[in-house]
C-alpha cells in the first residue's frame, strides 16, 4: 500500500486542538491525577499493562490527558516509554515470593495455605449502587475506622506467609513434569523485529502487552471451539513482587549483592491443560501442561485468557485460528490495531480519486460501445 503526503490545513488543525481543549475544561471541573490513581485502579492497571510501563502516576496522567480513552492513553504512554533510557535490567522475579493479596484455585477446593479471596467483585451483585451519588468523606472515614479496628494485628513478620505455587505440590507428587531451568536471555520485542515462528519469551511479551479486550476475545474464541484448548485454572494469584537490579560493574548473583528498587503489583495465572502424550514406552497417557499468564496490576480476566492463548500457540494447529501465531500476535496490540484502523480517517484523496477515474473510464468505454 502506498501513501501520498498532503500538506496544508495548519490553521484548521490548530483550531481543532483548541476546540479539543475547550471540550475538556468547559464544564469547569478538574479531576486530579491522584484521584484517578486511587479511584480508577483497574483502568490504571490496564493502561500500564498494555503500555508495558509500570507507573501508576504516568498511567493516570495519560488517562486524564486522553479523557478516559483507553487507546489514546496507551498510545501516549507507549510514546513516552520510547523516550526513556534503559539503565538496568531487573533480576529474574520468583513469584513464589509474592506478598499475596489474593490467591484462589479452581482446580482444588482445599489448597495448602487455603484460598485467599482478597478484594474482588466476583461475589458482588451487579446492581448500580446509587448511594455513591451522594458519597461523603465523613461517612467513608467512619467506615474505614471501623474496618481498620476489626483487622487482626500482626505482631511480627514471621506471621506473614509466602505461599508456594499450587503446581509445586503437584510436581512433588510426580503428577506434573519438571523442566530444566532455562536462563537464556529473552528476546526483547521492543528492540527486535518479530519473525515467525518466534520464541515463547517473545510470545508472552506480546500477549501481556496485548489489548485486554482482544486477548480476552481470542481466549474466549478458543473455548468456544475455535481452538483446541480448554484448561482448568490451577491458580490465580495477585500481590506485590520485589524488584532487584545489579549495577553494571557487579557480577555476583548473590541476593545480598542485589539492589532492591521497589515492588510492583502483579497478576499471575497458571492454567492446567490436559494433553495426550507418549510415555517412555511409547504408550499414550494423559499428562498436563501449564498455560501461563501474567500482567501488571490486577487484571485476572486478561491473565487467564493469556494463559489459554499461551498454550494454543505452543501447539500450532492449521484448523484453529487461535493456534496461529501471526493471526493472534499481530492483531492484539492496542497501538498497532487502533492506529491502522484510525489511519483510515486521514486523507486518501489520491488513491480514491484514481479508483473513481478508473470507474469513470470503464463507464465511458461501455457507453461508447453501446452507442456504436
Amino acid at each position: 500500500m502506498a501513501y501520498v503526503a498532503v500538506k496544508g490545513g495548519t490553521k484548521a488543525i490548530e483550531a481543532s486542538l483548541n476546540l479539543l481543549n475547550y471540550e475538556r475544561i468547559k464544564a469547569g471541573k478538574i479531576i486530579e491525577v491522584e484521584t484517578i490513581m486511587t479511584t480508577m485502579r483497574s483502568l490504571v492497571d490496564q493502561v500500564m499493562s498494555e503500555s508495558s510501563l509500570y507507573s501508576p502516576f504516568l498511567a493516570a496522567l495519560a488517562i486524564k490527558q486522553a479523557e478516559g480513552s483507553m487507546e489514546e492513553a496507551v498510545f501516549l504512554l507507549r510514546a513516552h516509554r520510547s523516550t526513556m533510557p534503559r539503565l538496568y535490567h531487573s533480576e529474574v522475579i520468583d513469584t513464589k515470593d509474592m506478598f499475596m493479596e489474593r490467591r484462589i484455585s479452581a482446580s482444588f477446593k482445599d489448597i495448602p495455605g487455603g484460598q485467599v479471596l482478597g478484594a474482588t467483585t466476583d461475589y458482588k451483585h451487579r446492581l448500580l449502587d446509587f448511594d455513591l451519588v451522594d458519597e461523603s468523606f465523613i461517612e467513608n472515614e467512619k467506615w474505614l475506622n471501623t474496618f481498620k479496628e476489626a483487622l487482626p494485628v500482626i505482631e511480627n513478620e514471621k506471621q506473614l506467609i509466602h505461599y508456594p505455587k499450587v503446581v509445586s505440590y503437584l510436581r512433588a507428587e510426580g503428577l506434573f513434569p519438571t523442566y530444566e531451568l532455562n536462563n537464556k536471555n529473552p528476546i526483547d520485542i521492543t528492540k527486535e523485529n518479530i519473525q515467525f515462528p518466534i520464541e515463547r519469551s517473545a510470545r508472552l511479551q506480546i500477549l501481556t502487552r496485548g489489548q485486554t479486550g482482544a486477548v480476552t476475545s481470542l481466549g474466549y474464541a478458543s473455548l468456544r471451539g475455535y481452538g483446541a484448548i480448554h484448561p482448568t485454572v490451577g491458580e490465580v494469584r495477585y500481590g506485590k513482587v520485589p524488584i532487584h537490579v545489579h549495577v553494571p560493574t557487579e557480577t555476583s548473583t548473590d541476593i545480598e549483592d542485589q539492589y532492591y528498587i521497589g515492588e510492583i503489583n502483579l497478576t499471575e495465572v497458571e492454567s492446567f491443560v490436559p494433553i495426550t502424550a507418549k510415555d517412555k514406552d511409547g504408550v499414550d497417557e494423559l499428562q498436563f501442561e501449564i498455560g501461563y499468564g501474567a500482567c501488571f496490576g490486577k487484571n485476572e480476566t486478561k491473565a487467564i485468557a493469556m494463559s489459554i492463548l499461551d498454550q494454543c500457540l505452543e501447539h500450532p494447529e492449521v484448523a484453529f485460528p487461535t493456534h496461529d501465531e501471526e493471526y493472534v500476535l499481530l492483531h492484539i496490540d492496542t497501538v498497532e490495531s487502533t492506529g491502522f484502523i484510525s489511519h483510515l480517517k486521514l486523507p486518501h484523496y489520491v488513491t480514491f480519486q484514481s479508483k473513481l477515474d478508473a470507474i469513470r473510464n470503464v463507464k465511458k468505454e461501455k457507453a461508447s460501445d453501446e452507442a456504436n
